[in-house]
C-alpha cells in the first residue's frame, strides 16, 4: 500500500522543481494537485447520493431534457472507461510518478453516471459539484500536462488519454449547465400571472454571475417591463412567513435585536464570512502589483547586466493571477452584497408585517397619538434597519481592512508608513466631529421636514375648507416660513459641511502618501522605487474606505439603535383588552335569544383615565330587537358602541356577545376601491341578496348615474361620493354582512327625509332587511323612535333612562319627554328631525363614473308601493338571511387600485428637457464652473502621479533617494492644488447650485398645487401629493446634488484613466473598441431595465403606505367586523408585490456591477499583458507600468461608479420630472386681480343675483345647472331644498367659483364675480360646511387660522356657538390641543368649531351647507336661534337644509329639480299650493 505513495521521479515531492524554473515537481502534481479535487468529488458525490435516496422522482415532460440526460450518461461512461485505460497504461508502462490520482480517477468517475442520473431526476438544478469539479480538474490537467511534456519532450499516449477523459468531462459539463429542466414547460402555471422564480432552477454559475436575471434584462432592453414580467418570490421570502418567523422569535427573545438575528441572521452570517474573504482578496491585489513590478524591475536589471532574465511565464502567470483574483473578488463581493440586501429586504418586510398586525390590535389609548407616528415606524424605522443590514457588516470588515493595510504597509515602507497611518488615525476624530455636526444638523433638518410635511398634510386634508375660506396665502406663508427660514438655512449649513468633508477626505490620502514618502525618503536607505510607491498608494486608497465609512456606519448603527428602541416600545405597548368581551360564536340564534348582555359595565378609553367614559351600563339586546340610543353631543353614544365592539377598556362588569357584529360608524369609512368592494367587504358576492341590499339602501339611483355602476372606483376616503352616499355605502356594508348584532351610529343624519324613511322602512325598521337581527341605532333624529323596541337616553356616560318608547314618552318628568316636546312633537311619528334631500358632500367635479350624477333619475329614490309590498313578502318568507361568507383573498400578483387617477410615471428615458430645466433652476454658470473645476482637479491629480513615476525611475537608476526634495515639492503642490480646486467645485455644486434648485422647484410646485382646482385634489390621493413634498423634495434637496457630483467626478476619473493608459500603451486603444461595445451593451440592458424596475418599485411601495394609512383610519370598522386577519393578509400581499419589484431592482445592480468589474478585470489583464509584451520586445520602465496598472486597478471601481452614478442620476431625476409635472398643473381662475378689486368694503349689502347661469362639470358633459336666474335681496334668508342630484351643491360650488360657469354669471352687490380674483370673492363669503375640517394645533388656530382676530372676538364666537362652557373647562382653554383631524372632539363639537369660524368672520353672505346635521336637536335649536338673532339680522343667509324645520321660517325657499328652479317663494305661499313640490316634502317630514 505504501508503495502507492512512493515518488519515482528524481526531483522528489518538491513541491517546487529545482530543475525547471517556475514549475512544480511531477510527484507533487500527481500526488496532490490531481488527487485532491478527485477525493473531494468522491466524498461529495457519495454524500449527495445518500441524501437523495429518499427523494421522489420528478416528472419531466420535455424530450430535450431526456436527450440531455442520455448524452451526459454516455459521455461520463466514456470518461470512466478511458480513465480505466489510463490507469492500466500507467501501471503497465510504469509511467506514473506516483499512483494516487491514477487510482482515484476511475473510482470517482465510475460513480458519476449514477450521481448524474439521480441529480437529473430528483432535483431541479444542475449539480454544483460537477460544475465546479470539471473546470478545476481541467486546470489541474493543464498544469500536469505542461510539466509532463517538459519532462518527456514528446506527447505520450498517457497525456492523450487523460485529455480524452478531460474532453468527455468538459462536454458533459456543458450539458450539465443546461440543467435538468432544459426546455421543460410542465411547471408553467397558466393561472399565475407571474412566472416562478428562476432561482429555483439556476445553477451555481448563474447565481454567481446573476445570469438568472439576464432574461429579464433582455426583455427590458426591447420593451417596457411591467409587474407581470417579474418572477414570483421564493416561498422563504414571502412576508407572511417572514412576519411569522419574527413573531415567533420575539416570543422567545425579549430583545428585538436578538429576535431579528434569530429570524433572519443565517444568510447574514454567511455574508460576514464572504466579506472577510473579499477583504483578504482586495489586499492581495497590491501584493500582486508589487510582485509584478518587482518582476519587471528584475527583468530590466538582468537585461541591463546581460544576465539570464527570469522566466517569462512567471510574469504572464502574475498577470493572469491578478485577473483571476479581480474576478473572484468581484463574485464574492456581490454575493455578499446580495445576501445583505436580501436580509435587509426580509427585515423590512417582517417588521412591516409585525407593525401592521400590532396596529390592528393596539389599544385605543395607545392609538391616541397621530397615525403618522405608526406610519413612521413602518417607513422610517423599518427602512433604517434595512439600511443597517446593507452596510452594517463594515463595522466588522473595517477593523480587518485596517489591520491588513497596516501589515502590508509596514512590509513596504517600514516604520515610515505609520506616519501616514498616524495622520489617518488622527483624522478619524476630525471626521467623527464633522459627522456628529452633520448628524445633529440632519436631526434638526428632520424636525424641520416633519414640521413642513405635517403642515402639508393638514393643508391637503382640509383643502376644501382652505379654498372655500380663501386661506391659501396663510398656509403658504406658514409652509414657506418653515421651508425657507428653517429648512433651507439648515440645508445651506449641511451643504457647506458636506463639501468640506468631501474635500477633507479627498485630501487626506494625498497628505498621507506625501508624508509617508517624505519620511521614507529621509530616513530609509532603501530606494523608493515603483514596486514600493505604487503598491503603497493602492494600500492607502484601500485604507481610505474603512476610515471614511467609520463615521457613516457608526451613524447608521446609532440611528438603528434609536429605531429599535422606538419599535420595541411600540411592539410592547398595550393591546386591546382581550377579555373586554366574552365572544360566544353561536351559529343558531333564534328570535328572542339574547345577542348582547352588558352587566354593570364600566368603560374608559385609557387605563389611566381618572373617570370612566361610561359607567353603570346595563343593557340586554335580543335577536329581532331594535334599540335606539339618544342623548346630547358628547354624552357617550358613540363610546357605547365602541365598548360593544371592544375598542374601550372594560374597567368593571361584563360584556357577553353571542355571534358576530357589523358596524356603520358615524363618519363612514370608505376604502379607496370600488363601491362593490366597499359593500362586500371581503365577503363572497351573492347577487340576489346584494341586489336586495342596493335597493333597500337606496343606492340604485346613484349607481345608475355612474358610468361603471357599482364597479366605480371611489377616491381615497370615498372623496368622490357625497356625504349621503358614503353613509348609505357604509350602511350597505353593515347590512350585507348579515351579522347577529348590527351597530349603526347616526346613519340617517346624512340623508334627506325621504331617503331616511326609505332606509328605515326597508333596512332598519320592523319590516326591513335587518328585521331578524339585533340592532342598536345611535340617532339624533326622533322621527322613528316610536318604532323602536327599546330606547336608551345617555347623559355624561350614564344611561339615565331606558325602556319602550311609550313608557318614556308618557313620563312628563323624563329627559326623553323634554327632548321630544322641546321641539314641538307630541307623537313619535312626526319627522321634524328629518332632513331635506341634500347634498354638500358631492364632489365638485366627479370622475368619469359620476359624470352624469346631477341629472335626476326619472324614478323616485324610494321604492314604489308595489315594490315595497313585494319586498315585504320576501321578508315574510325569509325572516333572517344566512350570514355572509368570507371570500378568498387575491394573490400578490393582483394589482392594487391606483385610485381615480394614475400616478404620473413616464416611461423610457427621462427627456433632456428635464435635465436642462434642473440645470436652469440650479444656475447654468455655477454648473459650468463646477464641471471645469472637476476636470481641472483630475488633470492636476494625473500630473502629481506622473511626478511620482519620474521620482521612482530616478531612484531606481541612482539606487538611493537623493534628490527627493524637488520631486516631493512638485508632487505636494500639484496634490494640494488638486484638493483645493476639488473643494471649490464641491462648494459650487453643494451650496450654490443645489440650494437654488431646491428653493425654485419646491416653491413653484407649492404654488402650483395650491392654485390647482378642487377637482384635482378629489381625484388625486393625498398620499401621492405628500410623496412629492416629502420624498421627492428630499431627493432634490440632498440626493440629486450627491449623485450629480459623483457622476461628474467619476466621468472625469474614467476619462483620466483612458488617457493615461492609452498614452502609455497605444495598442490599448485597440482594445477600447470591443470593451466599449461590451460596456455599451451592458449599459443598454441595464439602464432600460433598471429604470423601469425602480419605477415599479416606487409605484408598488405606494399601495403599502396607502393601505396602512387607510387601515389605521378604519380600525374600529375592521375590528368590529373581526377582519384583522384578512386585512393583515392583504397587507402581506401588497408587501410581496413590492418585494417582487424590489428584489430584481437590487439584483440588476449586482448584475451590472459584476459585468463592469469583469470589464475592469479585462482592462487590468490587457494592461499587464501589454506591459509584458513591451518588456519582452522593447524597453519599458517599471515606473510607467506601476502608474498604468495603478490606474487600471482603479478602472473596476471607476466604471462601476460611473454606471451606478449615471443610473442614480436617472433614477433620481424622475423626482425632478414629477415635480415639473406638478408645476405645470392647470390652475383655476386668477387668485388676485389687482385691477379688478371691488372698491372699498365689499359686499356691503349682501345682494346676490344669478343671471342666466348654467354650469357643467367638464366641457364634455351635460349641464348640471340650467339657465338659473334668481335674485336674493339684501339680508334675505333663503332655504335651498331638492332631491339628491337636483343641483343644490352645484349652486354652492357656483357661488364660490369652485367651478366656472358654462354661460351667464353671478352678481354680488352689482359686482360680476367672474371678473374679480378668487381671493376677493371667497374671503367675502362665509360657509359652514357639512364635513367639519379641523387642523392639528390649538382651538385658537382652528377657529382663526389666519390670526386676524383678538381673543375677545373668539370667545364671543364660541359663546354664540355654545362651546364656551366646554372650552373653559379645558386646562389650556384656547390653547387646548386639537388632535389630527379633530379626533379629540366629538363630531358635533367639530361642527360647532366650524360654526364659530363663520360667526367670527362676520361677512354679509353666509352659506349653511347642512351645517347642523351632526348636532343633537337641542344644540340645533340653540344654533337656529343664533342664526335668527340680531348678529345675523343684516346677513344674507343661504341654507342648504337637511332638517326641514330649519328653513320653515326662511323668507323664501328655493326648490331645485334637475338643475332648474322648480319653485321659489315664501314657505307659506308654497305650503298653500296643493301641488307644490315643497309641500310634498313638508308632508313627508310631518310639517304640513
Amino acid at each position: 500500500m505504501s508503495s502507492m505513495y512512493l515518488c519515482r521521479d528524481p526531483e522528489g515531492w518538491g513541491p517546487v522543481s529545482w530543475l525547471r524554473s517556475f514549475d512544480f515537481t511531477l510527484c507533487f502534481e500527481e500526488g496532490a494537485i490531481l488527487p485532491v479535487p478527485l477525493l473531494i468529488l468522491l466524498l461529495s458525490v457519495l454524500s449527495r447520493i445518500w441524501l437523495w435516496r429518499a427523494y421522489p422522482s420528478l416528472q419531466r415532460s420535455g424530450k430535450a431534457g431526456v436527450w440531455v440526460l442520455r448524452s451526459k450518461l454516455v459521455l461520463l461512461a466514456l470518461a470512466s472507461a478511458t480513465s480505466v485505460a489510463v490507469t492500466a497504461l500507467a501501471t503497465y508502462r510504469s509511467e506514473a510518478s506516483t499512483l494516487p490520482s491514477y487510482i482515484l480517477e476511475p473510482v470517482a468517475l465510475a460513480i458519476l453516471p449514477v450521481f448524474t442520473y439521480l441529480n437529473h431526476t430528483r432535483t431541479r438544478r444542475s449539480s454544483t459539484t460537477l460544475l465546479l469539479f470539471w473546470p478545476i480538474y481541467t486546470v489541474a490537467l493543464i498544469v500536469w500536462s505542461r510539466t509532463t511534456l517538459h519532462h518527456l519532450h514528446h506527447i505520450p499516449l498517457l497525456v492523450c488519454l487523460r485529455w480524452m477523459v478531460g474532453g468527455f468531462g468538459l462536454i458533459s459539463f456543458c450539458l450539465e449547465c443546461l440543467g435538468p429542466e432544459y426546455h421543460d414547460h410542465s411547471r408553467d402555471d397558466p393561472s399565475e400571472e407571474n412566472a416562478e422564480s428562476p432561482l429555483l432552477t439556476a445553477n451555481i454559475f448563474s447565481v454567481w454571475t446573476f445570469g438568472w436575471i439576464t432574461a429579464l434584462m433582455k426583455k427590458g432592453a426591447t420593451q417596457y417591463i411591467t409587474e407581470d414580467d417579474l418572477p414570483r418570490l421564493l416561498p422563504r421570502d414571502e412576508s407572511a412567513k417572514l412576519g411569522h418567523d419574527l413573531s415567533v422569535a420575539m416570543k422567545k427573545h425579549n430583545s428585538l435585536w436578538v429576535a431579528l438575528f434569530a429570524a433572519y441572521g443565517g444568510p447574514f452570517a454567511v455574508a460576514a464570512g464572504l466579506k472577510v474573504l473579499q477583504d483578504c482578496l482586495a489586499f492581495l491585489q497590491p501584493q500582486l502589483l508589487r510582485l509584478f513590478l518587482s518582476y519587471i524591475a528584475s527583468y530590466q536589471s538582468s537585461r541591463d547586466s546581460d544576465q539570464a532574465p527570469p522566466n517569462s511565464a512567471e510574469g504572464f502567470a502574475i498577470a493572469c493571477t491578478m485577473f483571476v483574483a479581480a474576478v473572484v473578488q468581484s463574485v464574492i463581493l456581490h454575493q455578499y452584497f446580495q445576501r445583505c440586501y436580501e436580509t435587509g429586504m426580509r427585515v423590512r418586510a417582517g417588521l412591516v408585517t409585525v407593525i401592521y398586525h400590532k396596529a390592528l390590535v393596539l389599544s385605543s389609548d395607545q392609538h391616541g397619538s397621530s397615525s403618522g407616528d405608526i406610519v413612521n415606524y413602518m417607513s422610517v424605522d423599518a427602512n433604517r434597519l434595512q439600511d443597517l443590514c446593507t452596510y452594517g457588516l463594515i463595522a466588522i470588515s473595517g477593523p480587518l481592512q485596517i489591520t491588513l493595510a497596516f501589515v502590508s504597509l509596514y512590509n513596504l515602507l517600514g516604520w515610515s508608513a505609520f506616519v501616514g497611518v498616524a495622520i489617518m488615525i488622527f483624522s478619524i476624530p476630525l471626521n467623527t466631529w464633522i459627522a456628529n455636526i452633520l448628524k445633529k444638523m440632519q436631526q434638526t433638518q428632520m424636525k424641520n421636514r416633519d414640521q413642513r410635511t405635517r403642515l402639508m398634510s393638514e393643508l391637503l386634508a382640509n383643502i376644501r375648507s382652505i379654498k372655500l375660506y380663501a386661506w391659501e396665502n396663510a398656509f403658504i406663508r406658514r409652509i414657506l416660513f418653515v421651508r425657507n427660514d428653517l429648512e433651507l438655512k439648515m440645508l445651506r449649513k449641511i451643504a457647506i459641511y458636506t463639501a468640506l468633508n468631501t474635500t477633507l477626505w479627498s485630501g487626506i490620502p494625498l497628505l498621507v502618501a506625501f508624508s509617508s514618502f517624505a519620511t521614507a525618503a529621509k530616513l530609509s536607505s532603501k530606494p523608493l522605487t515603483s514596486d514600493v510607491i505604487f503598491p503603497a498608494i493602492s494600500l492607502f486608497m484601500l485604507l481610505q474606505f474603512p476610515l471614511a465609512m467609520f463615521s457613516n456606519v457608526t451613524s447608521n448603527i446609532i440611528e438603528a439603535v434609536v429605531s429599535v428602541k422606538r419599535l420595541t416600545k411600540f411592539l410592547h405597548s398595550d393591546e386591546l383588552q382581550p377579555d373586554a368581551r366574552i365572544l360566544l360564536p353561536n351559529h343558531d340564534i333564534c328570535t328572542g335569544d339574547i345577542v348582547l348582555d352588558v352587566k354593570d359595565g364600566e368603560f374608559a378609553w385609557s387605563k389611566d383615565a381618572a373617570n370612566p367614559t361610561l359607567e353603570g351600563i346595563n343593557l340586554t339586546v335580543r335577536k329581532g330587537e331594535l334599540v335606539g340610543v339618544v342623548g346630547r353631543v358628547g354624552a357617550g353614544k358613540t363610546s357605547l358602541l365602541s365598548a360593544i365592539i371592544g375598542d374601550l377598556r372594560r374597567m368593571d362588569g361584563e360584556v357577553i356577545l353571542h355571534g358576530n357584529v357589523s358596524y356603520a360608524p358615524q363618519n363612514p369609512w370608505i376604502m379607496g376601491a370600488t363601491i362593490r368592494d366597499n359593500i362586500l367587504f371581503s365577503h363572497e358576492y351573492e347577487e340576489g341578496f346584494y341586489n336586495l341590499v342596493l335597493d333597500a339602501c337606496a343606492l340604485r339611483p346613484d349607481l345608475a348615474l355612474m358610468m361603471d355602476g357599482d364597479l366605480t372606483e371611489v377616491g381615497e376616503k370615498g372623496i368622490t361620493l357625497s356625504g349621503g352616499q358614503r353613509a348609505r355605502v357604509s350602511l350597505a356594508r353593515a347590512v350585507y354582512a348579515r351579522a347577529d348584532l348590527v351597530l349603526l351610529d347616526d346613519v340617517l343624519a346624512a340623508v334627506d327625509s325621504q331617503v331616511a324613511r326609505h332606509l328605515f322602512d326597508q333596512v332598519i325598521g320592523p319590516h326591513g332587511l335587518l328585521a331578524g337581527k339585533a340592532r342598536i341605532i345611535v340617532t339624533h333624529s326622533i322621527a322613528f323612535l316610536s318604532k323602536f323596541d327599546q330606547i336608551l337616553y345617555l347623559r355624561r356616560g350614564i344611561i339615565l333612562e331606558s325602556g319602550p318608547y311609550a313608557k318614556l314618552a308618557g313620563d312628563c318628568e323624563s329627559n326623553f319627554y323634554r327632548l321630544l316636546h322641546g321641539h314641538g312633537h307630541g307623537t313619535g311619528t312626526s319627522s321634524s328631525g328629518m332632513t331635506t334631500p341634500h347634498h354638500a358632500g358631492e364632489s365638485s367635479t366627479p370622475a368619469g363614473s359620476n359624470d352624469s350624477r346631477p341629472s335626476t333619475p326619472s324614478e323616485d329614490v324610494s321604492l314604489s308601493i308595489e315594490k315595497m309590498d313585494a319586498l315585504a313578502e320576501k321578508l315574510t318568507r325569509k325572516k333572517s338571511f344566512r350570514k355572509a361568507v368570507l371570500a378568498s383573498i387575491p394573490s400578490s400578483s393582483t394589482k392594487s387600485s391606483q385610485g381615480l387617477s394614475e400616478e404620473h410615471s413616464a416611461k423610457g428615458r427621462v427627456g433632456a428637457e428635464v435635465y436642462w430645466r434642473y440645470i436652469q433652476a440650479a444656475s447654468k454658470i455655477g454648473f459650468a464652473l463646477f464641471i471645469i473645476g472637476t476636470m481641472s482637479q483630475q488633470a492636476l491629480s494625473i500630473f502629481a502621479n506622473l511626478a511620482l513615476k519620474s521620482w521612482s525611475e530616478h531612484n531606481r537608476q541612482n539606487g538611493d533617494n537623493t534628490g527627493a526634495r524637488i520631486y516631493l515639492w512638485i508632487y505636494g503642490l500639484l496634490s494640494l492644488s488638486s484638493t483645493l480646486i476639488g473643494g471649490l467645485s464641491a462648494i459650487m455644486i453643494w451650496v450654490l447650485c443645489s440650494l437654488r434648485s431646491s428653493k425654485q422647484l419646491h416653491d413653484a410646485m407649492l404654488h402650483s398645487v395650491l392654485r390647482a382646482p378642487l377637482s384635482f385634489f378629489e381625484i388625486t390621493p393625498s398620499g401621492r401629493i405628500m410623496n412629492l413634498f416629502s420624498r421627492d423634495t428630499y431627493t432634490v434637496d440632498q440626493v440629486m446634488v450627491r449623485v450629480v457630483h459623483s457622476l461628474v467626478r467619476t466621468m472625469s476619473s474614467c476619462a483620466g484613466i483612458a488617457i493615461v493608459i492609452g498614452a502609455s500603451f497605444p495598442p490599448f486603444l485597440i482594445a477600447v473598441i470591443p470593451l466599449g461595445w461590451l460596456y455599451s451593451k451592458v449599459m443598454k440592458y441595464y439602464l432600460a431595465t433598471s429604470r423601469e424596475l425602480q419605477r415599479l418599485n416606487a409605484v408598488s411601495r405606494s399601495p403599502i403606505f396607502s393601505w396602512f394609512s387607510e387601515s389605521l383610519s378604519g380600525l374600529s370598522t375592521i375590528r368590529a367586523f373581526n377582519q384583522q386577519a384578512i386585512f393583515s393578509t392583504i397587507n402581506e400581499r401588497r408587501i410581496d408585490r413590492n418585494q417582487m419589484c424590489y428584489l430584481p431592482s437590487v439584483s440588476v445592480n449586482r448584475w451590472l456591477a459584476l459585468r463592469l468589474e469583469f470589464v475592469g478585470a479585462i482592462i487590468i489583464l490587457i494592461t499587464a499583458l501589454l506591459s509584458m509584451f513591451a518588456l519582452l520586445t522593447s524597453h519599458v520602465d517599471a515606473g510607467l507600468v506601476g502608474l498604468v496598472i495603478s490606474y487600471a486597478l482603479n478602472t473596476t471601481s471607476s466604471l462601476n461608479w460611473l454606471v451606478r452614478s449615471a443610473s442614480e442620476v436617472e433614477q433620481n431625476i424622475v423626482s425632478v420630472e414629477r415635480m415639473l409635472h406638478y408645476i405645470e398643473l392647470q390652475p383655476e381662475a386668477p387668485y388676485e386681480l389687482p385691477d379688478a378689486q371691488p372698491a372699498g368694503e365689499w359686499p356691503t349689502k349682501g345682494c346676490v343675483e344669478f343671471k342666466n347661469y348654467s354650469l357643467r362639470y367638464r366641457p364634455d358633459l351635460g349641464l348640471v345647472l340650467k339657465d338659473i336666474s334668481l335674485f336674493l335681496k339684501p339680508s334675505e334668508k333663503v332655504g335651498v331644498v331638492g332631491r339628491t342630484g337636483a343641483g343644490k351643491s352645484s349652486l354652492l360650488l357656483a357661488l364660490f367659483r369652485i367651478l366656472e360657469p358654462a354661460s351667464g354669471t353671478i352678481f354680488i352687490d352689482g359686482v360680476d364675480i367672474t371678473k374679480i380674483g378668487l381671493h376677493d370673492l371667497r374671503s367675502a363669503i362665509t360657509i359652514v360646511p357639512q364635513s367639519p375640517d379641523l387642523f392639528e394645533g390649538t382651538i385658537r388656530e382652528n377657529i382663526d387660522p389666519v390670526g386676524e382676530h383678538q381673543d375677545v372676538s373668539i370667545w364671543e364666537a364660541l359663546s354664540q356657538a355654545h362651546l364656551k362652557e366646554y372650552i373653559e373647562s379645558l386646562p389650556e382653554r384656547l390653547d387646548a390641543p386639537v388632535k389630527e383631524g379633530g379626533s379629540s372632539l366629538s363630531a358635533g363639537q367639530r361642527q360647532l368649531i366650524c360654526f364659530a369660524r363663520a360667526l367670527l368672520r362676520k361677512s354679509k353672505i353666509l352659506v349653511l351647507d347642512e351645517a347642523t346635521s351632526a348636532v343633537d336637536l337641542e344644540t340645533d335649536r340653540a344654533i337656529q336661534e343664533i342664526i335668527r338673532g340680531p348678529q345675523f339680522q343684516d346677513v344674507t343667509i343661504l341654507t342648504i337644509a337637511h332638517r326641514l324645520n330649519t328653513i320653515m321660517d326662511s323668507d323664501r325657499v328655493l326648490v331645485l329639480d334637475a338643475g332648474t328652479i322648480a319653485e321659489f317663494d315664501s314657505p307659506a305661499e308654497l305650503l298653500a299650493k296643493p301641488n307644490s313640490a315643497f309641500r310634498s316634502l313638508a308632508v313627508e317630514a310631518g310639517l304640513a
